[in-house]
């Protein structure tokens, strides 16, 4: 039971935009919190200080990690919190899996067609 109000938890911070947002940039690889607050302000109008309290939520909850290198703080994002949401939603893959699938074999299907009516 533990397992799942920790997952639940996960989608609330994972629940706000600007969180999303600053998790994509970290995925990209570590980032000065500097460059985050940057591209975040840009992107949603917020103030530097509003982006340091998502950079601390994220923080606070296991999302991402924060390491000083001079007077520079590199943030990076965390696996454990993802890699537990991702073991939850593996019991609800069925529902978007065999869509896919058919998706893939259907777009495979169009490229064969066309390959046949299109000689090159």
């Amino acid at each position: 039971m533990h397992g799942i109000i920790r997952v639940v938890h996960a989608f609330d911070v994972l629940g706000d935009p600007v969180r999303r947002r600053i998790l994509e940039l970290l995925a990209d690889g570590e980032q000065t919190s500097g460059a985050v607050t940057a591209t975040v302000r840009s992107e949603f109008g917020i103030s530097q200080p509003a982006v340091s309290q998502h950079l601390k939520v994220l923080r606070d909850n296991g999302f991402a990690t924060v390491r000083a290198e001079g007077t520079r703080r590199l943030y990076a994002v965390a696996p454990e919190p993802l890699q537990q949401v991702d073991a939850w939603l593996d019991h609800f893959r069925r529902f978007w899996t065999p869509r896919l699938d058919a998706l893939d074999t259907e777009i495979a299907r169009g490229r064969r067609d066309r390959g046949r009516r299109d000689p090159q």
